[in-house]
C-alpha cells in the first residue's frame, strides 16, 4: 500500500506532506533523509492505538504524475492492520463479532490482528478473514 507525498524544496532543506492524510508531514536536510522520514512518519501516523475510533482514508490508487510527488510504501504490518480495520468497519462488525465469526476463544486473539505490533497472520487465517470479510482489500498490501 502506497501513499503519496508532495516534496517541497526550501532554502535550507526539504519538507513533504502526504496528499491523502492531513497533518502527516516531515522535513529533512537532504532528500535521502527525507525519504526515510516520509516512511517513518507515514507508519507512525497510520499506526493508531487499538482503542482508536479513527478510520484513516485509504490511499488514492491513481495520482496525477508530478515531478515532486512520490509514492511511499506502508510497512506491511501497519497496512494489514489498517485494511482489516477498514473492512470490519465497512461491514459494521465489532471486534467481538469478528472474534466469534473466526471462532476465536477471546476478543484479544482478534485484536492482535488489528495491531501492527502483532499482526502476522498465517495463510489459513488470511483465507478465513477473506471469507468473513470479502471486502478485505489484500491486493493493496504490496501494490
Amino acid at each position: 500500500m502506497k501513499y503519496h507525498f508532495k516534496i517541497h524544496k526550501e532554502k535550507d532543506g526539504f519538507w513533504a506532506e502526504c496528499l491523502e492524510l492531513k497533518g502527516c508531514s516531515t522535513q529533512a536536510d537532504s532528500k535521502d533523509e527525507l525519504y526515510k522520514n516520509m516512511q517513518e512518519s507515514l507508519n507512525l501516523y497510520l499506526d493508531e492505538p487499538e482503542d482508536s475510533k479513527i478510520d484513516f482514508p485509504l490511499p488514492k490508487l491513481k495520482v496525477k504524475k508530478q515531478a515532486n510527488v512520490v509514492d511511499i510504501q506502508v510497512d506491511p504490518k501497519v497496512a494489514f492492520a489498517l485494511l482489516l480495520r477498514h473492512a470490519r468497519h465497512e461491514k459494521k462488525f465489532t471486534q467481538s463479532k469478528m472474534a466469534k465469526l473466526l471462532n476465536y476463544s477471546s476478543i484479544f486473539s482478534y485484536q492482535k490482528l488489528e495491531s501492527s505490533k502483532s499482526a502476522n497472520p498465517t495463510l489459513v487465517k488470511v483465507q478465513k478473514l477473506q471469507e468473513v470479510l470479502p471486502n478485505l482489500r489484500l491486493d493493496l498490501l504490496f501494490g
